[in-house]
Order: structure tokens, then C-alpha cells, then sequence
């Protein structure tokens, strides 16, 4: 078994700790928020944008099972990373996109997959994605865990969660548990 942590930010939290649950190797998703200013930040708090934080999920995974590409092939295909401080009606820098790297290798192995997708011009507008290393990570409320499940009739899970859900799931089953 080869354990690593990785922290990814792709837009709300609630979509991202969903689709990184379902993957075979993976241990746990957890929703958060990384990169601010603001010890123990609330969600109200990092909502007001005023906090530098990122919602984020942090991601257990055996790199034995599936490696740190693989993670990101996904990570990049579920949100647009092109797009600064946004994803759809989300807006703020609290929904950027970020790859929070915990070793040197992971931004190695970042650095090289932004470089091939920019140079394969699999998006047409450069990749805005931040890559930095990982300081602190707060564990968003309880009610943030596992959202979608909990919550599936909720109307921004309809309108939004549950539509990258089923592109993930049509693009990547071979990925599932």
C-alpha cells in the first residue's frame, strides 16, 4: 500500500468530494477549506470571499490503486480549469482552482499534467489552475460531508452536482469502486 494525501480545489466542494469518493483506491474525501488567512474558518466566512480560503477536498488515495495522473486526469475533467476565481454560477476565489501538492513529487507530477494539457490544447484558454504546497486544512462543518448524499433533492444538487456526477460517471466508470 502506498497512502498519499492530495488537495484539490475544483469549484463547491460538495461536487468534487462526490466524484472523488466513488474512485477505486481512494480512502477518503473529505470537504474543506485550505489556503486562507482565517484559523477555523466558518463556510459563512469563506462564502464572503473574505478569507483567501479555497473550498477544497482532501483526498486519501493508495497510489497502488491509482496514481496521482489518474487523479488528476479527473480532477481536470470536471470542472474548467481555465476559468479564474469561478466555476459556472460560482463565483469567487473561494471556487478557484487549485491542486495543493503535500510532497515534491506531486508537483512534479501536477506541473507536467498542466503542461501536457496546455500543449495538447485539450482546453482552448491556458490553464489558470494554482499549484502550490500544502500548509493548513480545515475540515469543513459535518452538514458539508458527504452533501450530495445526504442532500440529492436539494435544487443546486439537481441543477449542478448531479450533472458533473453523471459525467464523471459516463467518462470514467472503469475508475469506480
Amino acid at each position: 500500500m502506498n497512502k498519499q494525501l492530495i488537495t484539490l480545489g475544483a469549484g463547491c466542494f460538495w461536487c468534487v468530494e462526490n466524484i472523488f469518493s466513488r474512485i477505486k483506491g481512494v480512502e477518503s474525501a473529505i470537504s474543506g477549506y485550505a489556503d486562507g488567512d482565517v484559523d477555523q474558518p466558518t463556510y459563512e466566512q469563506v462564502c464572503s470571499g473574505k478569507t483567501n480560503h479555497a473550498e477544497v477536498v482532501q483526498i486519501t488515495f493508495d497510489a497502488e490503486v491509482i496514481s496521482l495522473e489518474e487523479m488528476l486526469t479527473v480532477f481536470f475533467a470536471i470542472h474548467d480549469p481555465t476559468t479564474l476565481n469561478r466555476q459556472g454560477n460560482d463565483i469567487g476565489s473561494q471556487y478557484r482552482s487549485t491542486i495543493i501538492y503535500h510532497n515534491n513529487e506531486q508537483a512534479k507530477v501536477a506541473k507536467a499534467k498542466i503542461e501536457q494539457l496546455n500543449q495538447t490544447g485539450t482546453f482552448t484558454d491556458p490553464i489558470v489552475t494554482s499549484l502550490v504546497a500544502h500548509q493548513k486544512f480545515y475540515c469543513a462543518e459535518n452538514y458539508h460531508q458527504n452533501y450530495f448524499n445526504n442532500n440529492s433533492d436539494n435544487q443546486y444538487c439537481q441543477l449542478v452536482v448531479a450533472k458533473k456526477i453523471q459525467k464523471f460517471l459516463s467518462e470514467f466508470s472503469h475508475l469506480l469502486q
